[in-house]
């Protein structure tokens, strides 16, 4: 790469990304030698972008974070990618982000090569979202914090389901599908892949340990994410308190295989998978015993749903 201003360009979207690069890696990605890397380290010190460099055998560079900053550069490729990527989070499901993507696509615009705004407002003019959805929303700060504990590589900490249930994952990707966003992600505790909805999460925060990679068993997060909505595998993963000794619990299921575990002397959790909500239901019903619904949400409204029919059956309704 000869072209000066391209290259630095370059260099300066690679230092954007939240990591630290070598000099070594730097120079492989733009073809050049490590000693123009440093010179160009230096041109964008002049032009005021806040470069840090680290101590070490080949050192290493990032863009300081929480500094002003002069203007965004981006090359063609990326200056649209960003209107696109803009014009479509305007129908996605996070809470109050359509308002604010429209603004950053206007203003977008203004400082658009007037080549690119006309590429732009083609594709505006082609396409159209489907909005006005009833979906579940996110809240745009628990994405930030995931998608901060991804690319740093960090374990995450969040309350899923029952508010007294806390998660330890290794998050791996977020995936967004039919307006509602998944987190795939290792679970430390149950030392196996899972997926969560982001709308149910609560209070990630990244704990700083740092992730050995994994890998996924399946193409990418993407397919992953499929098999398990749209595949073969249960539709519902119950997971359920229920208010008894777990031997007693076991008598009454008559020796049916069940994942069962022992919470204190007197109650123990279900975890049950199925296509239907009302077969969990069921057949937690016939336990004769006191339970709390973890997750999911769906069996906990068809409970509520079963409560009032029995209770007008029952003429006890109001």
């Amino acid at each position: 790469m000869t072209d000066t201003p391209a290259r630095l360009l370059r260099l300066l979207s690679l230092l954007q990304m939240p990591r630290e690069w070598s000099g070594r890696e730097l120079a492989e990605r733009l073809g050049v030698s490590p000693r123009t890397i440093r010179r160009d380290i230096d041109r964008l010190r002049e032009l005021d972008y806040p470069v840090q460099a680290s101590m070490g055998a080949e050192g290493g560079y990032r863009l300081a974070a929480g500094q002003a900053m002069p203007p965004l550069l981006l090359d063609d490729e990326e200056a649209v990618a960003i209107a696109v990527g803009l014009r479509a989070a305007a129908g996605q499901a996070v809470d109050g982000i359509e308002e604010a993507s429209v603004r950053a696509l206007a203003k977008l615009s203004q400082v658009l090569p007037s080549r690119l705004r006309r590429r732009v407002e083609a594709l505006s003019l082609a396409t159209q979202a489907l909005l006005g959805s009833d979906g579940p929303t996110v809240e745009p700060d628990d994405l930030a914090a995931i998608s901060a504990a991804i690319a740093s590589g960090e374990r995450l900490r969040f309350r899923y389901g029952d508010p007294d249930v806390g998660r330890h994952v290794e998050p791996h990707r977020l995936v967004a599908t039919q307006r509602k966003w998944y987190l795939v992600a290792w679970d430390l505790d149950r030392a196996d892949w899972r997926i969560f909805r982001v709308d149910r999460l609560e209070k990630p925060s990244p704990t700083g340990a740092k992730i050995t990679p994994r890998d996924i068993p399946a193409e990418d997060a993407a397919a992953y994410v499929s098999s398990k909505l749209f595949g073969r595998s249960p539709g519902y993963q119950a997971v359920i308190t229920l208010h008894a000794p777990i031997d007693a619990v076991r008598r009454r299921m008559g020796g049916t295989k069940a994942d069962l575990v022992a919470l204190d002397a007197t109650n123990c959790r279900l975890r049950a998978t199925s296509d239907s909500v009302r077969w969990i239901a069921f057949r937690v019903l016939t336990l004769d015993c006191d339970f709390t619904v973890e997750q999911p949400a769906e069996l906990r409204d068809y409970l509520r749903t079963l409560s009032s029919r029995t209770a007008r059956a029952a003429g006890t309704d109001g």
